[in-house]
């Protein structure tokens, strides 16, 4: 596995690559969500590309960029256990060189659901998926759908930018309790790791409904709401029911939607999401 750090180096490590070519960017500190995402680019290729960046501008002034938890050997061991064939780890002056003022957006996607909360943190990923998108070339790249918003909007801005890449969104992965792994459960203490099982107790219960035939979109919303907001440590900051392509917000009966929400348990604000019907 060859691990690399400066542009240059990609690109002189690049055309040594077989094709197609899989690619999986990270922020690091990689949990089986992660790792599950290099082995379906593993399946799926024949070489994998992996980027660890903690990317400065998707994190507002008050968020947790300083505090996001990071550890590259651990990380690097994991991807060579996964046979992954490169990682680069570039830096942030790699990234945003002094001067840098070019961005990249997703203008109607990127203002609603998370970006009603997050107005600039869009922006900051769809130019560093674009940034990485130029250096790495790859051929497929891979998301997970426990981004639900991030899957649509770099999906719209490939397509939008001619970027001739097949974009793969991966399943959720959850752990043994229901909860979706993210990095960010690495904060919550015991109460409050125990408190996060809401979100996806609230998003099942949801499924069972709809399973049943519900099928109104407030009843599927208030299903979540009521289910997270039993939960003493808990916060809902939003639920939402979508239309899964356009993220709009649906009214009355829904045949298909994606049922997202995000939640403040304690001072951690998780997210997590469901996709029902076809």
């Amino acid at each position: 596995m060859k691990i690399i750090k400066t542009a240059d180096e990609l690109e002189k490590e690049l055309p040594g690559l077989k094709r197609p070519l899989g690619f999986v960017p990270t922020m690091g500190y990689l949990h089986d969500g992660h790792l599950s995402l290099v082995r379906k680019a593993r399946e799926d290729n024949q070489a994998v590309a992996v980027s660890i960046f903690a990317n400065p501008t998707q994190f507002a002034p008050d968020e947790d960029l300083e505090s996001y938890p990071r550890d590259i050997e651990r990380d690097l061991k994991l991807l060579r256990g996964e046979g992954a064939d490169l990682v680069w780890i570039p830096t942030v002056e790699i990234m945003y060189p002094e001067g840098f003022q070019t961005w990249v957006e997703v203008e109607g996607l990127s203002k609603i659901l998370e970006g009603s909360y997050r107005p600039t943190h869009f922006k900051g990923v769809t130019t560093v998926v674009a940034k990485l998108f130029n250096a790495v070339r790859p051929d497929k790249a891979y998301f997970g759908q426990k981004d639900a918003q991030q899957a649509v909007v770099i999906t719209q801005m490939a397509r939008d930018l001619n970027y001739q890449i097949e974009i793969t969104i991966c399943p959720i992965v959850r752990e043994p309790d229901g909860v979706a792994m993210s990095s960010r459960n690495t904060y919550l203490g015991e109460k409050e790791r125990a408190a996060a099982r809401c979100l996806s107790r609230g998003l099942f219960l949801a499924r069972e409904a709809y399973q049943k035939g519900e099928r109104l979109s407030e009843r599927l919303r208030k299903i979540v709401k009521d289910e997270v907001e039993r939960e003493e440590l808990a916060e809902l900051q939003y639920v939402s029911c979508a239309d899964p392509a356009t993220l709009l917000e649906l009214e009355d009966e829904v045949s298909s939607c994606l049922i997202s929400l995000a939640v403040f348990v304690g001072k951690t604000r998780l997210i997590d999401n469901i996709l029902l019907g076809e």
